[in-house]
């Protein structure tokens, strides 16, 4: 098994992130190994109450902010959207999260937090749904910084830039206690190898529960497998796991939000 361990983490590698990475690099970067993003899905948007944290009005470069108090105003936007990665993956996002560069989410100057938008690069007709949950970016003309993963999955991080139209997904508050208990019934996971050979995923399924001493659990997708740590219903436990594992060298692993109902997983 730690044979078995060991090949997922070369296949995987790159350079672990460190906590003072954030202030060690002048210019933000992608990872040194460059990851495989296509089987990362989209952010699923739910009723999320807003964060104490970064609701605020607040002030950055001289310039004065104001958080949409009444988001039903807010229907879509248009200008250039960028990305951030590796500066500040594992750092702190202004609601007080951890960003996670390889989760759909992303910065925005005025929207709650959280919120769910839709990204469209209107270049190239790419759509993904990101969870904005941070601040940013403080330069003119931007109206949206992505996560790397985001940017990948809208074939940004190529030309660093690019033009988009983001609209907000509304998601009404729930009313009734049944409504209530559907919206807290998502589970995490975090997902680290995807092969198409179903006993290698179960034996890295057996190695990474035995390495890591958290449950793991196989989802089929097609012909792929899907390997990951969980479920998980605590979200801060949930980055913890996801912290653990890059600090085991495996930097493509990231969060998947699951509802309940998803289809069983293989066992």
């Amino acid at each position: 098994m730690k044979k078995l361990f060991v090949f997922f983490t070369i296949v995987l590698s790159g350079c672990a992130t460190q906590n003072d990475e954030r202030y060690s690099i002048a210019q933000d970067k992608a990872p040194e190994a460059t990851p495989t993003l296509a089987h990362i899905e989209d952010a699923q948007p739910r009723y999320e109450p807003y964060s104490r944290a970064g609701n605020k009005d607040y002030t950055v470069l001289g310039q004065n902010y104001e958080v949409i108090k009444n988001p039903e105003s807010f229907t879509y936007e248009t200008g250039i959207a960028s990305w951030y990665g590796k500066k500040f993956h594992g750092h702190k996002t202004s609601n007080g999260e951890i960003y996670d560069m390889f989760s759909m989410s992303a910065a925005h100057k005025t929207l709650p937090l959280p919120s769910y938008v839709e990204v469209e690069n209107t270049a190239n007709g790419k759509k993904a749904i990101v969870r904005v949950n941070d601040r940013g970016p403080f330069h003119e003309g931007r109206v949206i910084d992505l996560s790397y993963a985001a940017a990948s999955k809208l074939g940004v991080l190529a030309s660093g830039t690019a033009p988009v139209k983001v609209t907000l997904l509304r998601v009404d508050k729930p009313v009734e206690d049944d409504e209530w208990q559907s919206a807290r019934l998502n589970r995490y996971f975090v997902q680290l190898v995807a092969t198409s050979d179903q006993t290698k995923a179960q034996k890295a399924a057996e190695s990474f529960s035995k390495q890591f001493e958290l449950p793991t659990d196989i989802r089929q997708a097609g012909k792929v497998y899907r390997v990951r740590l969980g479920p998980f219903h605590d979200y801060d436990q949930t980055q913890n796991a996801a912290m653990i594992a890059r600090e085991h060298q495996i930097n493509e692993a990231f969060i998947v939000v699951e509802p309940i109902t998803t289809e069983p997983t293989l066992k």
